[in-house]
Formats: structure tokens, sequence, C-alpha cells
């Protein structure tokens, strides 16, 4: 297998073509060939590499062209000298901010048609993960089939089918609307009612007691629903210019599912705020993974003892999310 390795010697970056192979229960790697130091021309002398390297490039071509344009935007982005942030590791930030610089100069440029089919791909991935996160049975596979091809899975119930279609639907409306959308209780109100749809009629903030499982907090009382909301609204007020988007969006996740305002579809509700949030800023969403829901979870969990905004306690959650972000970004996205 083929992959691009770099080396950082003295703070600078090399590159190199590796190949690892199996010999018994042995992994072999040998390094053979040199790229260069700027990742803005490892596809030019890729193409000149002698033809008997060819077949292993094709091989994995996908995994190395990953690579080679999230360094290209790495360099860019280093270029820049960003500014240290006190809720995100360096290395996390550079990331971000390179996924960001790609969604705005690439991405957003790109055909209309093409646009779609990619924003599709992030929907149903989205859709089936943080519809599993919930407990919906219904399979990626299955969530392709519903979303793209309209082909309804067998011996599910109605409840996880339009689980998915709703979050297909609110996810696109919130994309396509170029105006950055102003986060108040009307908007919630209705991104809830349409996630629910043909799911639950209970509309608005909850009036009774809920009993979240397998969480170690306790939410707030229903009749202090909306004075929370408000202080919950008026912290994203203030902290919208002063936090990353990405700790921003992270935080008001945690407090909104904290305050759990509804009776059901708070995680739903507080992912697609998150995304919201992240889209408002020009940045690209994220993907909170159905395989990641243990680790998830126990991040919120942590993040239930933080008492200010900058409290460390936060830290486990901001930095998971800024990897989600990175990960599903570049998988799909490019």
């Amino acid at each position: 297998m083929a992959y691009i390795y770099k080396k950082n010697i003295g703070g600078k970056d090399y590159y190199y073509l590796r190949v690892s192979s199996k010999k018994g229960p042995k992994s072999l790697t040998k390094d053979i060939a040199y790229l260069g130091d700027d990742p803005n021309k490892i596809k030019e002398r890729l193409e000149r590499l002698p033809a008997k390297h060819s077949k292993e490039i094709r091989k994995t071509y996908k995994t190395i062209n990953k690579f080679i344009e999230v360094n290209r935007y790495l360099s860019r982005i280093r270029e820049t000298k960003l500014k240290e942030d006190t809720h995100l590791k360096r290395a996390d930030l550079e990331e971000i901010e390179a996924a960001k610089l790609h969604f705005n100069t690439i991405f957003k440029r790109k055909d209309r048609l093409t646009q779609e089919e990619t924003l599709k791909r992030f929907i149903v991935e989205f859709a089936f993960n943080t519809t599993a996160i919930e407990g919906n049975t219904i399979t990626l596979q299955q969530a392709h089939r519903l979303l793209v091809d309209n082909l309804t899975p067998k011996n599910k119930t109605l409840r996880e089918i339009y689980d998915l279609q709703n979050t297909d639907k609110v996810f696109t409306e919130i994309f396509n609307d170029m105006e950055k959308k102003e986060i108040n209780h009307e908007l919630i109100h209705k991104m809830h009612s349409d996630l629910l749809q043909n799911i639950d009629q209970r509309q608005g903030y909850r009036k009774e007691e809920v009993r979240i499982f397998k969480m170690n907090f306790r939410s707030t009382p229903h009749q202090y629903i909306y004075t929370d909301m408000n202080i919950l609204l008026d912290w994203y007020s203030k902290n919208q210019n002063r936090l990353h988007p990405l700790a921003l969006a992270a935080i008001f996740h945690h407090k909104f599912e904290k305050i759990h305002p509804f009776m059901d579809g708070n995680g739903r509700t507080g992912r697609m705020l998150m995304n919201l949030i992240m889209l408002n800023n020009r940045y690209p969403p994220i993907i909170i993974k159905k395989k990641n829901r243990q680790e998830y979870l126990q991040a919120l969990n942590n993040a239930d003892k933080a008492k200010t905004t900058d409290d460390q306690q936060y830290k486990k959650l901001i930095d998971m999310t800024a990897q989600e972000l990175t990960s599903s970004y570049w998988n799909i996205f490019l």
C-alpha cells in the first residue's frame, strides 16, 4: 500500500512516498521517493515518478489525494499566523480553519449539481448518525436508499422513517438559506417541530418533568424552562463574537441539552442548532458519529461540571467536536 509520509525536522515538514507491505507477521515499510517540502507541489512530483510506482499510487489514490489537499490547506492557514485560542488546541484550530478555507473557496464555488450531490452525501451521513444516537435502527445503507433513491426500508417503523426524512428536510432548508439566521425561541420551536413532524405532536417547551436516561444531570424544572432558555440565548448573544464558532457551537449545544426544553427530540434539535451556528459563521457542518456515542455522552457529562464558559471541563467536548468536524469534512466535501 502506498501513502504519503510526513517527517518534521527542525520544525519543517518533508514529504515522502512510502510503501508498506506484509511479510509473514511483520509489516515492512520503505520510502520510495522524496516529494519535497512544498505540499502544493506533491501532485506534480508524483506525476513525474517512474511508471513502476503508478500501480501502487492508483490503488490508494483517494487516500493520497486527501492527504495532499489537507496539507495544502493547512500550509495556507499556517502562513496566516493564526492567533492562539484558549478553547482549541493549536493543531485542531489549524485543521478547522483549513476545512473552512476549502469549504468557502472550493466547495461553494463548484457547480450547483456537484454541490447538491455532495450535500446529499453529508445529509445521509448526518441523518443516519444523529438519529442512530437516539436509537433509530435504520442502517447507513438503508438511509441512503431512503433519502437518495426514495426506497422505504422494510421492517422499520414510520417513526424511524420520518426521523430521517425530517432531518433531511430541516438541514437542507438551513443550508440553502443564504442569510444568517437569528437563533431565538421562534426558530428553536420551529426547528424542533419540523424535526418531530409525524413523530411527536407535543409542541413548544415541555410542561412537565422529563427523565434523561444514562445522563448524570437534572434537567431544568419545566416551570423555569423559558427563563433558562432566555439565559442561554442571552449567553449566546454575548459570546458569539468572543468565542471561536466551534467552541460557541459546542458549549451552546451542551447548555441546551442540560436545559432539555422539550419532551422529545432534544438531542436531534441540539445537534441541528450546533450546525446552524457553524453555518451562520461560514464554517462547515459537523457529524457526531454513532460509533463515538459513548465518548460524546461522556464529554457532555464532563461539561456538566463546568462553572464558567472558560472552564476546562468543556475541553473534552470541544476537542471531540473539532475532531468530528475535520474527519467528516475531508471524507465528504473533498
